[in-house]
């Protein structure tokens, strides 16, 4: 072959793999595009139902876009129950837990990943174990417990039986142990005092960490239902979960204003969701591997 055969056949050679990768990348993209919309069309269908009235939700027609979109159902969920109220609650109980795990946490995993003290392996177990138990098994005793203390229908009651978790300690620690334990120990011989250690060293270093568990702790007390529910009693501490399902009635049109309530309130979860997914994955996965 010549020269210019040569570079011929480099070049048809060439544009026959990028059309294979480009057709390759059009399926994959075309199938993502097929779930994500498989996925998201209850979401959709939900959006759309809440600007539709209520009187072209129930009809022999396939309404899936609403003919007269209106925001009456959203001024009315607002009328009917005080939802910002509701959501007012859910943000501080889902905001105090947070940090609070985040603290508790970090705190607990540092004692397990660079301290020695004597039964640290069955006590780190017996934290482990505690994830193995459903909270329908506690809540009874823990209700029994927060009413005979009198602090049934307040903040504290949302929050403190919820200020730590063996899902928290089992993240941070395992994150810590892809230290070196000479990172602790140049410390110490720097004359930094543990504290000190876990607030300019170990916190700084584990962003990722605390941006996963801020993410999973806030989204899991924002749709906390049960627990709410059993030791709040009035609309003064009630929750966006509960004050969702005060929407539901038995006439048809509390169908559209439960998912316009709905709609609003799945909006700073997803939110959330959006802003630290990155952190969540990357928090997820850094401490799985070492190196």
């Amino acid at each position: 072959m010549t020269k210019e055969q040569l570079l011929a056949l480099k070049t048809q050679m060439n544009a026959k793999a990028l059309a294979k990768r480009r057709t390759r990348t059009g399926i994959r993209l075309a199938a993502n595009f097929v779930m994500a919309f498989v996925i998201l069309l209850p979401l959709l269908y939900a959006l759309s139902i809440a600007f539709m009235p209520s009187g072209e939700l129930f009809t022999m027609e396939l309404n899936l876009l609403p003919k007269n979109p209106t925001l009456s159902n959203f001024r009315d969920a607002l009328v009917n129950v005080p939802l910002l109220r509701f959501i007012l609650n859910s943000f501080i109980m889902a905001g105090c837990i947070t940090i609070g795990q985040i603290i508790t946490c970090s705190l607990s995993a540092f004692a397990f990943s660079f301290l020695e003290f004597k039964g640290k392996g069955i006590l780190f177990a017996i934290v482990m174990a505690t994830m193995m138990v459903p909270g329908e098994a506690t809540i009874i005793s823990n209700y029994l417990t927060v009413g005979n203390l009198g602090m049934l229908d307040t903040y504290g009651v949302l929050i403190v039986p919820y200020l730590t978790s063996a899902m928290g300690i089992f993240l941070f620690r395992q994150f810590y142990m892809t230290f070196p334990i000479s990172l602790y120990e140049s410390a110490k011989l720097d004359g930094c005092n543990n504290l000190k250690f876990i607030i300019k060293i170990l916190l700084p270093l584990t962003k990722s960490a605390i941006g996963a568990m801020g993410v999973y702790t806030f989204i899991n007390a924002w749709n906390m239902y049960m627990w709410p529910l059993l030791v709040t009693g009035s609309d003064k501490m009630r929750t966006v979960q509960i004050g969702i399902s005060m929407l539901d009635s038995v006439d048809s049109q509390s169908i559209t204003l439960m998912i316009a309530g709905v709609v609003m309130v799945i909006i700073p979860s997803i939110s959330i969701f959006i802003l630290g997914q990155k952190q969540l994955i990357r928090g997820m996965f850094s401490g799985a591997v070492k190196g």
